[in-house]
């Protein structure tokens, strides 16, 4: 164990989204204010896919955002930054040695974890979950300091509980991956920057040619709901749907959340390029997280056996292929918008 003793001038921000939230955080280090939002929407941190044959926690794969680590690295790519991302270490100690010697070096780091073993989580938050990233911008004796964006201030680890939940095991293992800013130039091209964001949103959300990504995944989950009482049994079904409920609300702002980030991505873009048509954008955006949100209130009460007689699987289905042509009509217009 290396006995690197150093805490690095790093200012801890809370986010809607951890890695978003890392993200800007690390921006800030570096002397720039680059907010969530902005980190997000450049990042391409909004995302659809629905992978029935794929089971996680044993009940259909559904993403609401993109794979880890896409946010940080193409922000960084879109806006000129030299970063380095690490896809993995195969021998646990290496990777905590690279760390210490980014933290002897002044680099803060961030790093792709599981939540299950995060010890400063209260015990409802700790679920086997691997997308989730933190940022370490110190070490005092065994105990690294970590910028966690879900919390209200930074928290401690010891060695071996941030080894534990660097190597945490189970889909998306995240196999000590970890993340930091090089250098950065003085000023950055943030209108190309969006303009590149933008563009390669629309695709993954509109353009993609596999029915399972995007407003295409969207609706083919939709018609999937619709199925589930009369193809797996009431108990099932409920399963499955509380599965799209965790995910939309409790796995990093999941559906709403992710589209009320977005519509404040779109809102701070329109600003700073005096575009209406974002801002515009922005509020039909802020209108498809409510639908999200009256899906979710629908949906628990259905789990809850609350429900009216109305408030079916087959209701729940046409809430989300509504939500698909209104996520689709933002996506068209964005996509016309000259900037």
């Amino acid at each position: 164990m290396n006995s690197v003793n150093t805490v690095l001038n790093f200012t801890h921000h809370q986010a809607g989204h951890c890695e978003s939230g890392a993200t800007s955080n690390l921006f800030g280090f570096y002397g720039h204010e680059l907010s969530e939002p902005m980190a997000f929407g450049i990042g391409n941190g909004l995302y659809f896919s629905y992978i029935p044959f794929l089971k996680v926690q044993y009940a259909p794969m559904i993403s609401f955002r993109n794979l880890p680590n896409v946010v940080f690295k193409r922000s960084a790519g879109y806006l000129g930054v030299d970063a380095t991302v690490i896809k993995k270490f195969k021998d646990p100690d290496a990777a905590m040695l690279a760390l210490d010697r980014n933290l002897e070096k002044g680099i803060p780091t961030g790093m792709q974890v599981g939540c299950f073993n995060l010890t400063f989580f209260p015990p409802e938050y700790r679920m086997h979950y691997n997308m989730h990233n933190i940022v370490c911008f110190g070490k005092e004796g065994d105990n690294y300091l970590i910028s966690d964006t879900v919390m209200e201030t930074p928290q401690h680890l010891s060695y071996e509980d941030l080894k534990r939940v660097r190597y945490a095991k189970g889909p998306f293992a995240p196999n000590g991956k970890m993340y930091w800013i090089n250098s950065i130039p003085q000023t950055l091209d943030l209108k190309s920057a969006i303009r590149k964001g933008i563009k390669k949103t629309v695709y993954e959300m509109t353009g993609i040619p596999f029915p399972l990504v995007g407003v295409k995944g969207l609706r083919f989950m939709a018609r999937d709901l619709k199925k589930w009482p009369k193809k797996h049994g009431n108990e099932k079904a409920s399963f499955y749907l509380g599965q799209i409920l965790r995910m939309n609300e409790d796995f990093g702002t999941g559906g709403a959340g992710f589209r009320f980030i977005y519509g404040a991505f779109l809102k701070e873009s329109g600003t700073f390029l005096h575009n209406d048509e974002l801002l515009e954008a922005s509020d039909l955006m802020g209108k498809t997280a409510n639908q999200w949100r009256a899906f979710t209130y629908v949906g628990a009460r259905n789990c809850r056996n609350r429900s009216k007689p109305e408030e079916d699987y087959g209701m729940l289905g046409e809430q989300l292929l509504e939500i698909a042509d209104m996520e689709e009509k933002v996506y068209q217009k964005i996509a016309k918008i000259k900037l």
